[in-house]
């Protein structure tokens, strides 16, 4: 009896550890020579996935390997850092955080080795400081372990405007944008590739989360929509149409819609929890994970137009 248990609660543990994507090799995929992406699961952080929820990957140059986000543990940073490790023998030289939230920042200290330049946007620090105590608190119970601030590990090197990298024979631009996602919000342009890394700029399938400026955010997107540049990385789902715009246009629907359908409500001068059930409910069925976050972008963008309205009286 007790050598039948013994054997089911190895066949669990081994099965635990085959399916955790933090334990196993991550996958990841060339979208274009030397730039690998790993796709992170269309779930919220819990103990199983580890965090491994964000869009993440590499570039790497004749020189230089730069990282683009880490994953939602430090579990993920490190199954990351071990694929480039298998992919190329080139050194770590960056890694480029897009913005503040945990799920693509909390895999930073796996890094730490390798004593690279940690960069992000001027107003980064910032804002995962005012967050850190609330990140650190929520992920030590969906991760269902103690974590402390040696999780956080916040930038050598910051982008105001623009900052062009070397890798060596390869060219990549980063970017900084008023509030958009966030108030930190990043790209990355690689240019012998015509690929820009938007991360959480846009979503794919995913429903977007609003966490800076709603209006913000269209602005942006719409002066994207302008560019022909030939590949787009988001920051959560994969782009499988050959036209990009397509997947930017159906979320620019989505926060057009919003903006449209709240504001209509403030000039009617209805209570903000009749918006919150009712706004937006055309998307639903384009989104996934729409439930989960869908009214907390609702309450958000009410906020803030309401207070728009006001500003205008």
């Amino acid at each position: 009896m007790m050598q039948n248990l013994f054997k089911i609660c190895l066949i669990s543990l081994f099965s635990a550890l085959y399916y955790s994507p933090a334990y196993a090799s991550l996958t990841i995929k060339e979208v274009a020579h030397g730039i690998y992406v790993h796709y992170g699961l269309h779930e919220d952080t819990n103990v199983e996935n580890k965090g491994d929820i964000a869009n993440i990957g590499f570039i790497v140059g004749k020189t230089c390997v730069a990282v683009i986000d880490t994953g939602g543990s430090l579990m993920v940073g490190k199954a990351l850092r071990a694929r480039i490790q298998q992919t190329t023998t080139v050194p770590i030289c960056y890694v480029i955080n897009t913005h503040m939230h945990p799920d693509h920042i909390f895999g930073n200290a796996a890094f730490l080795d390798d004593h690279p330049q940690y960069i992000a946007n001027t107003r980064f620090s910032e804002a995962l400081a005012s967050h850190a105590t609330s990140y650190i608190s929520a992920f030590s119970r969906l991760l269902d372990e103690p974590l402390n601030d040696k999780i956080l590990v916040y930038p050598t090197q910051t982008v105001a405007e623009t900052l062009t990298l070397d890798l060596g024979e390869r060219i990549i631009q980063l970017k900084a944008y008023p509030t958009a996602h966030t108030n930190n919000d990043l790209s990355i342009y690689d240019e012998s590739t015509d690929t820009l890394w938007l991360a959480d700029l846009l979503f794919v399938d995913r429903i977007p989360v609003l966490d800076g400026n709603l209006s913000g955010w269209i602005n942006v997107l719409e002066i994207l929509q302008q560019q022909t540049v030939k590949q787009v990385i988001a920051g959560h789902g994969e782009i499988k149409e050959a036209d990009w715009h397509l997947s930017l246009k159906k979320q620019l629907q989505y926060l057009k819609t919003i903006r449209q359908e709240v504001r209509a409500y403030i000039q009617q001068m209805r209570p903000i929890e009749s918006a919150i059930e009712q706004v937006g409910q055309s998307e639903k069925n384009h989104w996934l994970l729409f439930d989960n976050y869908h009214k907390r972008n609702v309450t958000a963008a009410f906020a803030e137009l309401e207070w728009e309205d006001e500003e205008k009286q």
